[in-house]
């Protein structure tokens, strides 16, 4: 198992995606229960654009449970699959649990911005973003405005006399 999964991911890295998918399938067909066989074909699945082929992977991965580095990523890719797929609710639902076990993904919120955007959420979308442009850019003219950046985050419809 070990030497198929390690092929599989180099096939990948190689931009080998369609041989990589057929290791990981027979794998998965292999060892059913295992989370991080699963997770791997998941996002084989999503590599090749096949988003909804890979839905039940992750959500099969997650159930069965990850280490905490691969069900962070699985979060995030299950979470951002939904909302490819027009499932925004399902979508945010995933990356908010997602969030949940790790808050201080960055990678995860911007996810749920975009979802929230979907979503018609506008305010919160836009907060989430501004705040992540704030903590995490370096641009100088930027950080020289972090404290009314931070402010105005969640009062962007605010009219003020």
């Amino acid at each position: 198992m070990e030497k198929l999964l390690e092929q599989a991911l180099k096939l990948r890295k190689k931009d080998l995606l369609l041989d990589s998918n057929t290791i990981l399938l027979q794998l998965v067909k292999d060892f059913p229960q295992n989370a991080y066989i699963n997770y791997q074909c998941a996002w084989s699945f999503d590599a090749l654009g096949e988003e909804l082929k890979a839905v039940p992977f992750y959500e099969r991965a997650i159930s069965l449970g990850l280490p905490e580095k691969d069900q962070e990523g699985a979060f995030i890719g299950l979470g951002s699959t939904y909302r490819t797929l027009g499932e925004y609710v399902k979508s945010q639902k995933t990356l908010q649990q997602g969030l949940k076990r790790f808050p201080d993904n960055r990678a995860m919120q911007v996810f749920l911005a975009m979802t929230l955007y979907n979503l018609n959420n506008h305010n919160k979308a836009m907060e989430l973003l501004l705040k992540n442009i704030k903590d995490t850019s370096i641009d100088e003219n930027i950080q020289s405005y972090k404290k009314a950046i931070e402010f105005y985050s969640d009062k962007l419809d605010e009219i003020w006399n």
